[in-house]
């Protein structure tokens, strides 16, 4: 058995559906703002460019009306841990379709207001348990749901980082739910309870083989905030620039967590 099936986090499904449309529209009112300059800006990503950034997100949430128009497989075969752990083996098709979803679509607005439209109508009429022929495997629609709230997060993040005083906000149910998927992933990939990682308000984990701690301060501890954890486990920001930053805390001979981050890319 994988270690992404021994871990099973339960999500509010109805919050999660709120969720992934309420940071879509954030993105989608501040990509309103955004003119042709802004959009020619760089980002983090590569050779990527704000457009394809915002191209690549429209594509995140149109993968939901796209895969329940399709035939529905017998069965799911993968988790949301599962998806963590295998996004990277599809990263340079997903960069190519972007860039051409990019060139095709020149009204980001338009094409976005688009996706939402038809992300509403299958949300409406769709359960949660109908199976998606996913790239990676087949998955529920309430566990693709989860996953599409770490990549608005995340992306969400990206595109703040690239437009200087954009600010686009985070939906708390969103940020929440991306923040529990990727602590989930590092208890996943290093299993163990030597290790207390904190993210609150929203997650604590326990991961690294040693000890395991039952009683009292835990010996090795780790905590920072939201998006620190969501760049460090996503592979924005590096650990030992988060340590010098001081933007997380470690105390403890097991609180290295360098060596296992990024947890997805």
């Amino acid at each position: 058995m994988s270690p992404a099936r021994k871990r099973a986090r339960t999500y509010d499904s109805a919050k999660i559906r709120k969720a992934v449309a309420a940071q879509f529209d954030h993105v989608r009112e501040a990509v309103r703002t955004l003119g042709p300059e802004r959009l020619a800006l760089p980002t983090r990503l590569g050779d990527w460019s704000v457009r394809e950034l915002v191209a690549h997100i429209g594509m995140c949430v149109d993968v939901v009306p796209r895969l329940v128009e399709r035939p529905e497989p017998p069965r799911a075969e993968i988790t949301v841990l599962d998806w963590a752990f295998g996004t990277a083996a599809n990263a340079s098709l997903l960069s190519e379709a972007a860039q051409e979803t990019a060139r095709r679509d020149s009204d980001a607005d338009a094409a976005l207001t688009a996706v939402a439209e038809r992300l509403a109508g299958t949300l409406a009429g769709t359960p949660d348990g109908r199976v998606l022929a996913f790239r990676t495997g087949a998955i529920t629609l309430a566990d693709l749901l989860v996953t599409r709230t770490v990549e608005l997060v995340v992306h969400t993040d990206d595109l703040n980082a690239a437009v200087p005083g954009l600010q686009v906000p985070y939906d708390r149910q969103a940020l929440a739910a991306c923040t529990r998927l990727l602590a989930d992933a590092l208890a996943a990939k290093a299993p163990g309870g030597s290790t207390e990682v904190r993210v609150p308000p929203y997650a604590v984990v326990q991961c690294v083989e040693g000890p395991r701690h039952t009683r009292g301060t835990p010996p090795n501890v780790v905590e920072t905030d939201p998006l620190t954890w969501i760049r460090l486990a996503t592979g924005r920001l590096a650990w030992k620039d988060a340590l010098e930053g001081a933007e997380v805390s470690a105390s403890g001979e097991r609180a290295d967590l360098g060596g296992l981050l990024p947890v997805m890319s």
